[in-house]
């Protein structure tokens, strides 16, 4: 396969690649086919890897409004919503909603998800769906799988034996919620828990972390300190931390130096943390963000994720990560050229280092497998300025998916 006429990652001039057996093969101004070769006419568009998502919840996808709206458009009321959802679950319907979930991100060029699935459920109803799941949707995406405690660990009956079912059944990633917790003691002690649980079952970890306007919500140094601690480094993420929005700069500035000794990964998700966040403000109202610049620019990695996709606490969402870069740069003032122009890598490396993919089996370079998403764009400030379509997602040397460019005839007078 030849990809004619590209911009790889912005480059302003155009290249051919070649696809050899599912890899990388040739970078080249131009290039020959061979007898039979299937040629892509990339109509100048922009080459970059696949879209990552580290952080959806697949189980409560396009259950909106099912069994009321969240009119309040509060973090609490979303849980209140999806603990009454969650009693009618059946494997057949999760799966069914993921599934088409999954469909709908696929068709935007998203290859890699982290998805959190909420195991304080004594039957463990969405987990198994997932896993199920997990072997079907394999040819086109990678799905990884969180145990994650809606309702939290101590403060759930069972909380810790359902975790660690979850964990033995096949979660590939331990999460928590300890903002949530009854108290913070009850916190702290469900981070305690969850680190151990991951080590010893070999497993990554993702804790929704301080998703809270509350400045004294600190369990985000009890996390880094304990992923310090252990040498878990990156293997951990913290996930929304927006109450570090609200930190002192003081507290925040002694804060970055664990951060940075930690390793950690940091997900934000702009979309739903924009929306749920300064509910209980008046004015001045709060973003409801995390630091993301400032995490950016000190060098520890950030990724973007989608988080809600039409569920209790979102009633919108498409699958779509130009959605999610546009919300965050707005949000996060990341709006310099220059800032505009990278923050593909929100979506694409760095959710790919959260999610822990090996280098070598990810990224644009000779010998790595041919995964890749081609967008009707010369560069990425286009692409999302223009809201462009996916014209390909190509993974291993495969289309999986191909949009046909809308036309637009503007007629005068």
């Amino acid at each position: 396969m030849i990809i004619h006429g590209v911009h790889v990652e912005n480059a302003e001039k155009l290249s051919d690649v070649r696809v050899d057996g599912g890899v990388f093969a040739e970078f080249a101004p131009a290039i020959s086919p061979r007898s039979g070769e299937r040629v892509i006419d990339a109509r100048g568009g922009l080459l970059i890897p696949p879209f990552v998502d580290p952080h959806v919840h697949l189980d409560a996808a396009l259950t909106a409004g099912d069994p009321e709206w969240n009119e309040t458009g509060t973090l609490f009321d979303g849980i209140r919503i999806w603990s009454e959802r969650k009693k009618t679950l059946s494997v057949g319907d999760v799966k069914n909603r993921a599934k088409q979930t999954i469909m709908m991100m696929a068709a935007h060029g998203i290859q890699y998800v982290r998805t959190h699935i909420d195991v304080t459920d004594p039957d463990l109803t969405a987990l198994h769906a997932m896993l199920e799941l997990r072997e079907e949707v394999d040819p086109y995406v990678d799905l990884q799988i969180v145990a994650f405690p809606q309702e939290g660990i101590l403060s759930f009956p069972h909380g810790k034996e359902l975790m660690r079912e979850a964990v033995s059944e096949g979660a590939d990633v331990v999460g928590g919620i300890p903002h949530f917790e009854f108290t913070s003691e009850y916190g702290s002690a469900s981070l305690r828990f969850l680190m151990d649980l991951a080590q010893r079952n070999d497993r990554l970890v993702d804790v929704h972390c301080d998703e809270i306007d509350d400045p004294a919500s600190r369990n985000l140094e009890i996390l880094a300190t304990l992923a310090y601690e252990s040498g878990m480094a990156d293997r951990v993420t913290a996930s929304h931390t927006t109450a570090m929005g609200s930190y002192n700069d003081a507290y925040a500035y002694k804060l970055f130096r664990l951060l940075g000794m930690s390793k950690i990964n940091f997900v934000s998700n702009p979309l739903v943390n924009m929306h749920l966040g300064g509910r209980f403000d008046t004015y001045p109202k709060r973003r409801g963000l995390t630091r993301v610049k400032e995490l950016n620019e000190a060098g520890i990695t950030v990724a973007f994720g989608e988080d809600d996709i039409q569920d209790p606490w979102s009633p919108l969402g498409a699958g779509n990560m130009l959605d999610v870069v546009r919300m965050g740069l707005y949000a996060a003032q990341l709006m310099g050229y220059r800032q505009i122009m990278d923050s593909y890598r929100f979506v694409t490396y760095n959710g790919a280092k959260t999610m822990h993919i090996a280098q070598k089996d990810y990224g644009i370079a000779t010998g790595r497998p041919a995964s890749f998403v081609i967008l009707n764009a010369p560069d990425f400030y286009h692409a999302l300025n223009e809201n462009v379509e996916v014209l390909y997602s190509v993974r291993a040397g495969r289309v999986v998916a191909q949009t046909t460019p809308h036309e637009t005839h503007v007629v005068l007078g």
